[in-house]
């Protein structure tokens, strides 16, 4: 038997071959009653659309592509606000009809635009999301607006006009981490920073100053040590902030590979933790959950994220509609045992 065409479904459902295809691609301006024909139609006819056909049509394959800095680029890998991007984006995809379609790059490689050029053209993507720190820099954004794919980018620390953005609120929880902090009892917390080309990390340190002068304590430019969100660096940090004649008793670091690298340190100076200094990170990796002890940290949500920007790429290539404003996604303070008061 030949399979049931659109023409078909539009016979069967008494409606045009344009109402279907509106149907089909879940546009707007549908009454429900017919929306309901043309969907019993298809199921009565066992209709199934020929997505290359309409990929072709559309000139957009019904693929979203995920771009991120890659993770094995960096001396310990850490994965986790991959995998937690990856699974919010799949979720909607799968909910949708869409596929996607993960490219990790390195953006130290000066063949990172033709790469990127190269993706999209081979794979058309109906969008893409684009991860920090690619989010943020400019050449990158460029390249991709260039190409006419939508885009939206993720934590990317400043909005641009007209930009669809979604991100988390990092200058707030981080204020809230030295609010927790104060309230425990320290006044010395120190600080340290996180790469200069993650934008949104940087927007921590501005949390921190925050926090400091809503509880009330001075910011004092000692207590603020650079690392580059690598745990090697954030160990480095506190090994010269620990070795300062009058030593900070909470440390709170931009990210969680620079707390864990915080706590190695304090080890192998023989400083307790919690006893002797708090420690505290951001991000909520799965490594925060099993160091010992489990590790304070704020909590991105990734998927969350991740999600209502892969719902943004979809809506907005579905119904052609103008750019949206950005979407935040609150975080969360995530307390667990490596912070206690200061000691005596």
């Amino acid at each position: 038997m030949a399979q049931p065409t659109i023409t078909d479904v539009a016979r069967h459902a008494g409606v045009s071959i344009k109402t279907v295809s509106r149907v089909l691609n879940r546009e707007d301006g549908v009454r429900d009653s017919t929306r309901l024909r043309v969907e019993s139609a298809i199921a009565d006819l066992g209709y199934a659309p020929n997505q290359s056909a309409r990929d072709l049509a559309s000139r957009h394959a019904h693929l979203i592509c995920l771009v991120y800095d890659d993770p094995s680029a960096y001396e310990l890998p850490s994965a986790g606000y991959i995998m937690r991007m990856q699974s919010g984006a799949l979720r909607v995809c799968r909910q949708h009809g869409y596929e996607l379609l993960i490219h990790p790059c390195n953006y130290r490689n000066k063949d990172i635009h033709a790469d990127l050029e190269g993706v999209i053209r081979r794979a058309r993507p109906a969008g893409i999301l684009l991860a920090a720190p690619l989010s943020n820099m400019r050449g990158i954004v460029g390249t991709i607006n260039a190409s006419g794919t939508p885009l939206v980018r993720l934590s990317p620390g400043l909005k641009r006009v007209q930009d669809r953005v979604v991100a988390t609120n990092d200058r707030e929880f981080s204020a809230g981490m030295v609010h927790h902090l104060a309230a425990l009892g320290h006044h010395r917390i120190a600080f340290i920073s996180g790469h200069p080309k993650h934008k949104a990390v940087g927007q921590r340190l501005l949390g921190y100053q925050d926090g400091l002068e809503q509880c009330g304590l001075a910011f004092s430019p000692q207590l603020v040590a650079a690392g580059d969100n690598s745990f090697c660096s954030g160990r480095t940090a506190a090994l010269q902030l620990l070795q300062q004649p009058c030593r900070p008793t909470a440390i709170f670091a931009a990210n969680d590979d620079m707390a864990v690298g915080v706590m190695h340190a304090a080890h192998q100076l023989g400083v307790r933790i919690p006893g002797d200094l708090s420690v505290a990170g951001c991000d909520d990796i799965t490594l925060a959950q099993q160091v010992f002890p489990p590790l304070t940290t704020t909590r991105q949500p990734f998927a969350a994220m991740a999600e209502q920007a892969t719902l943004m790429l979809i809506q907005g290539s579905a119904k052609d509609r103008p750019d949206q404003d950005g979407v935040v996604v609150p975080g969360s303070l995530q307390i667990r045992a490596t912070t206690g008061p200061p000691p005596e």
